[in-house]
């Protein structure tokens, strides 16, 4: 386990901007920073960040916590593996004190495929450079391509041998387990028991998820084999899914933030010469079809996308479809053709950093009016292929959801393609009308399995979970503030001198304490439906014990991150009071923490009155079933009585009951 004073450290060492910033493209807005939300697809920014509370917050999903809540979430992590992700990030040694046995056990699976792909990586690298047929095979080969010392490291090439097991005998001898060995897909175990690595006699493409852990690997073959593909990459796996990673976007994601555009190429050697020329700013689909997922993850840092194309038509149009996607998305796409015979990969080669740079900016062109342009050629006057070519790009700017941009690629399609504006105008429309009414169709029908069966209830339950909310809440932001309540013994009468010489009129008190006094006084009545906010108070209680008010801080380093997690929802705001008010307008907003008195009392009295109105619920359901005479005068006495402590909660609440 890792050790307190060492969690400690991290929190007081990470700052929640820069661990997101590695992300997600941050602006900054007021005193925080704001960006699109890497937990759901949105178009307009939600997801805030606070450097002086040290949380996120999205306001569409709902997402919400510290740095170490950040890393769990977006990477998939365990809390422990969160710490050491951001231990390393700010260079603190992790110290851990001994583990338990329940602590070894908990070890997952996934680190075990984490583990063992980081120690393959490892392997295939020194393989390249110790082993003989390493040096002259694979190394040879990434020599060949251009590639230098500086770049190999960069990426982690490698290369595994030709020999069937070697890297799963040396993986065994290491300890690794085969089980973990055949789910990352290094190994293969055939039905008669027999082992051999997946990617023999190939050089190794090591890929890696955004926090830059290897997950996967692809795998080129060197000799020509007619039986044997020229790629190999892993299979699917619990860390490994290829619809959800692009090749480089570890190395690329700075550059794509720093740049705000995003190169899409084809292949890893693409990639890997760009780098090496100066272009960092590139990523790759990895030879599959580009995936909404993809798109996405490129989305989280840049809205714009340039596809790098070779002049191959064929594969232009293969990849036209992938663009659409990117579109629906709403990215905006440009494409660059080079020039005949060349791709990034040798192009980028041919010329210096600067001149591909220049030749890129210069050539990109819209995606639009490219596809325009590229099935034009092909209609040679035929009016029944131009017609088909109409509606081929009236499809694909109907996947745009910006109306504006739809309306100007409309008038450039019109003049370039000969077509009154009105008539691609009402093609769109029909096209984005049957669109619609497809996806009302696929909402509105749901199978019978998928209708839910609710078993009602009843009478009305009536939640507490808003007033045990507001009650933790308030706790959180203002326990250390003070309060000052009348004292209830001032007025009675004495003859003591003494004692009336030590009474005051008004006592203080802190929010912590009265509230948990209310609280604890009651508590078999006002007891928490919350699980989280029941942990939450007996964590004040236990500290008002020695003297401590926890505070937001406390919470949200806390050791359990739902408690983490909940306190960044509590403490978090969408809105942020302007200076101006005072400043430029010379008006005085009231805030919160001076109203704290009335908002105290009146989350407590708020809790009492939804725990009231819920038993005057039950007990009106109770009289439909009451048989005697003497059991219904008995409720009916309850029930004046809890009508009257609810007229008097109302009365203190100043709000009128209509039930």
């Amino acid at each position: 386990m890792i050790s307190k004073d060492t969690i400690a450290k991290i929190f007081e060492t990470a700052r929640i901007e820069e661990v997101v910033g590695e992300f997600v493209t941050l602006k900054k807005r007021g005193v925080n920073m704001l960006g699109r939300c890497p937990f759901h697809n949105e178009k307009t920014p939600s997801f805030t960040v606070s450097p002086a509370k040290g949380i996120y917050k999205c306001f569409g999903c709902g997402k919400a916590g510290n740095s170490v809540n950040f890393i769990m979430e977006h990477e998939h992590y365990t809390y422990p593996e969160a710490l050491k992700y951001l231990a390393k990030k700010y260079n603190i040694e992790v110290e851990e004190d001994a583990q338990t046995s329940e602590s070894i056990e908990a070890d997952n699976a996934k680190e075990s495929l984490y583990l063992i792909s980081t120690y393959a990586a490892s392997y295939f690298a020194l393989n390249l450079h110790e082993q003989d047929e390493g040096k002259a095979i694979g190394l040879t080969y990434f020599r060949e391509r251009g590639f230098s010392d500086a770049t190999i490291e960069k990426f982690q090439l490698g290369y595994s041998l030709t020999e069937w097991g070697a890297f799963t005998e040396a993986a065994l001898a290491k300890g690794y387990q085969l089980e973990y060995l055949e789910k990352t897909g290094l190994t293969i175990v055939a039905e008669n028991g027999r082992q051999y690595d997946r990617f023999r006699g190939r050089v190794m493409f090591p890929i890696h998820n955004l926090s830059g852990r290897v997950i996967g690997f692809g795998g080129r073959i060197i000799k020509t084999d007619p039986k044997s593909p020229k790629y190999v990459n892993s299979p699917e796996s619990d860390i490994y899914h290829k619809s959800n990673i692009l090749y480089g976007a570890y190395q690329a994601k700075k550059s794509i933030i720093q740049t705000d555009n995003c190169y899409l190429v084809e292949g890893y050697t693409d990639v890997i010469s760009m780098h090496q020329s100066g272009v960092e700013n590139v990523v790759a689909s990895s030879g599959t079809s580009l995936t909404i997922e993809q798109i996405r993850l490129i989305s989280r840092y840049t809205k714009n996308v340039t596809v790098l194309y070779d002049s191959d038509p064929a594969g232009i149009k293969a990849s036209l479809r992938g663009i659409d996607l990117i579109l629906e998305e709403g990215l905006n796409v440009r494409v660059v053709l080079f020039p005949e015979g060349e791709d990034p990969d040798s192009y980028s080669k041919k010329v210096g950093a600067a001149e591909l740079k220049e030749y890129i900016e210069s050539n990109a062109v819209d995606f639009i009016l490219f596809k325009t342009n590229l099935l034009l050629g092909e209609t040679k006057g035929d009016p029944i292929k131009k017609a088909e070519l109409i509606k081929d790009i009236i499809s694909s700017i109907a996947k745009i959801p910006d109306p504006i941009f739809r309306s100007t690629y409309l008038k450039e399609c019109s003049s370039l393609l000969g077509v009154d504006e009105k008539v691609l105008i009402a093609e769109l429309n029909k096209l984005r009308r049957k669109s619609k009414l497809a996806e009302d169709n696929e909402v509105l029908q749901p199978t019978e399995d998928e209708i839910p069966q609710v078993e009602q209830p009843r009478y009305n339950v009536v939640s507490t979970e808003p007033q045990e909310r507001d009650l933790i809440r308030l706790l959180i932001a203002y326990g250390k503030q003070e309060l000052e309540l009348p004292n209830p013994d001032y007025h009675k009468p004495t003859e003591d001198e003494e004692v009336l010489e030590k009474q005051e009129e008004y006592f203080k008190i802190t929010v912590a304490e009265f509230l948990t006094n209310e609280l604890v006084k009651d508590w078999e009545f006002l007891k928490f439906e919350n699980g989280n906010y029941e942990l939450i108070m007996e964590e004040f209680i236990q500290n008002l014990k020695n003297d401590f008010i926890p505070d937001d801080q406390y919470f949200l380093n806390h050791e359990n991150p739902d408690i983490a997690i909940l306190t960044a929802n509590l403490v978090s705001s969408p809105y942020e009071l302007s200076e101006n008010w005072k400043s430029i307008h010379k008006i005085d907003v009231v805030i919160e923490s001076q109203l704290i008195q009335g908002a105290v009392s009146g989350a407590i009295n708020n809790l009492r009155m939804k725990r009231i109105v819920s038993m005057i619920d039950e007990r009106f359901e109770l009289l439909k079933n009451i048989d005697t005479e003497e059991e219904r005068n008995a409720l009916l006495e309850g029930l004046v009585e809890l009508i009257n402590v609810k007229k008097s909660l109302s009365e203190a609440l100043g709000i009128v009951v209509v039930r």
